[in-house]
């Protein structure tokens, strides 16, 4: 048989061969895919959750690093997520922010206050009540809840004044005595306190009391306390936060907060859940560096540095091409400061007024106005710190502002008086500086109908000079004018003095 005629036939054998050993590891793949699936019907899903970390108080930071934590758990599909807390307090937009990430989880959250002698105060009484479960360790405490400017708003957590011919006639006889609710206060003041001395302390106090007991309703625990944690800043610890229905659960370990809320029924966004912590599987996301670095430029005060120090340090730069630090340093504080700024509530009319004032406070120096564009600078200045993070309740503090002014002032005041001091120095280069400039001559000057010509030596070289009166070889004299590329000279005043 010709070679030609078997070629085919090794082919399709080949062919054959192939297909047997792709069916068997077909039939061996769908056998382990059916094992695997019967071994996992057979084992029980063990839960999962997350366990995040709040030490210190509540900002920016705290709250990217919560929601980003809740976000993380629902793409994991945990089970359940544990946040730790001890805080005194914080801001109330990053408060709200991370509420409104616990209410719309799809995964339940359990606030605990822990360890022993920690405290949710302000703040964290909110996230407590906001939690699917609010749990609290022994010798913890929560409450004070009372909202408050950074830098203290009078009124709010002190009671206002208010003159006599003012109050209830009902009241009047009595406003000498003691209230029964606060020794040494009449009740007109604790009234106040309730309420809130002015329309705007009264607007932030009630819009805090309607959030909280909203919140409250919505899980089934105690309103009227929540009011008056709120209103009366009251405080309760463990063991009475249980009773009174503060919260659900008082637990001194994680273990048994887990076997405390395991299959507890929460409301959850359209449907309740029952939980599932036996055996529960915790994962620990303590926060990392990038929430320690945006919670240290975050500050107010820190992020309003970094921006004054970026400015400056690209102006020196631009000034002195090739110094490289400035620049640096310059380019890194003004990135930082405008992440923190897209962080923060800022008000962006406060943020150009900054820049602006920052501007012409650099013009002074390269334009002297003589002050002018300096005190505008400072005037603007001034006013965009003050507006700049205004109602936001992380206001920079007045004595970081007024001292950057001051700085700013001193900085313009060494510009006009050095300036004023250039202004009066007498030139040092050019023909305005030859007068009274020594010179010798060279020759002697030769009558020329009344005026006498000749050569001197000036700075080295050699110039046509003349002169009203003789002159003779070596005599020193003294510049009086410059015209073109002659040189007016006259006797020293040495040399007159002399004679």
């Amino acid at each position: 048989m010709p070679l030609n005629s078997k070629i085919p036939a090794i082919y399709r054998l080949l062919c054959f061969r192939i297909l047997c050993c792709l069916s068997l590891l077909g039939g061996l793949a769908l056998s382990l895919g059916a094992l695997n699936q019967t071994v996992h019907a057979q084992q029980p899903e063990v839960p999962s959750g997350r366990v995040l970390t709040i030490d210190g108080a509540i900002g920016p930071a705290t709250m990217d690093y919560l929601v980003r934590g809740i976000e993380q758990a629902e793409t994991e599909g945990a089970d359940l997520v544990v946040i730790r807390m001890d805080t005194p307090g914080g801001l109330m937009e990053s408060m709200r922010s991370i509420i409104k990430k616990i209410l719309a989880s799809e995964v339940p959250v359990v606030t605990w206050v822990t360890p022993a002698g920690a405290r949710a105060a302000s703040a964290g009484t909110y996230l407590l009540y906001g939690s699917h479960v609010a749990a609290m360790s022994p010798a913890t405490h929560l409450g004070s809840a009372t909202p408050v400017q950074m830098g203290g708003l009078p009124g709010l957590d002190e009671p206002s004044e208010k003159p006599a011919d003012q109050r209830d006639d009902s009241n009047a006889s009595g406003a000498g005595e003691s209230s029964a609710e606060d020794p040494g206060v009449t009740p007109d003041e604790n009234a106040d306190k309730r309420r809130g001395g002015t329309a705007m302390e009264r607007k932030v106090l009630e819009d805090a009391v309607s959030y909280i007991r909203g919140l409250a309703e919505r899980h089934g625990r105690n309103a009227d306390w929540a009011e008056q944690a709120v209103r009366e800043a009251v405080n309760l610890n463990a063991d009475e936060a249980l009773k009174q229905n503060v919260v659900d659960v008082v637990a001194d370990s994680l273990p048994d907060l887990m076997e405390q809320v395991h299959g507890r029924k929460v409301v959850m966004t359209g449907a309740e859940k029952t939980l599932n912590t036996r055996n529960i599987e915790l994962v620990r996301s303590d926060p990392d560096w990038r929430t320690k670095l945006l919670s240290v430029i975050t500050d107010p005060n820190v992020a309003y540095f970094l921006m004054i120090i970026g400015f400056y340090g690209i102006v020196f730069e631009l000034a002195n091409p090739g110094s490289i630090v400035p620049g640096v340093i310059g380019a890194i504080c003004l990135v930082l400061a405008l992440f923190a700024f897209q962080v923060l509530s800022v008000n962006y009319a406060g943020l150009a007024l900054i820049l602006l004032g920052l501007g012409f406070i650099v013009g002074e120096a390269f334009l002297p106005s003589f002050g002018i564009l300096g005190i505008g600078g400072i005037v603007a200045f001034v006013t965009g710190s003050i507006i700049l993070m205004d109602g936001s309740h992380q206001d920079i503090s007045l004595p970081t502002i007024g001292g950057t002014a001051i700085v700013a002032a001193g900085f313009i005041l060494w510009t006009v008086v050095r300036f004023v001091g250039l202004r009066r120095r007498p030139p040092v280069s050019g023909t305005e500086n030859s007068a009274h400039a020594p010179v010798t001559a060279l020759d002697d000057f030769q009558n020329d109908n009344g005026q006498f010509k000749g050569h001197v030596r000036y700075s080295g070289e050699r110039w046509n000079a003349i002169s009203n009166a003789p002159v003779q070889e070596g005599q020193q004299l003294e510049v009086s004018k410059i015209d073109g590329l002659t040189i007016t000279v006259a006797k020293a005043n040495a040399e007159e003095n002399a004679q």
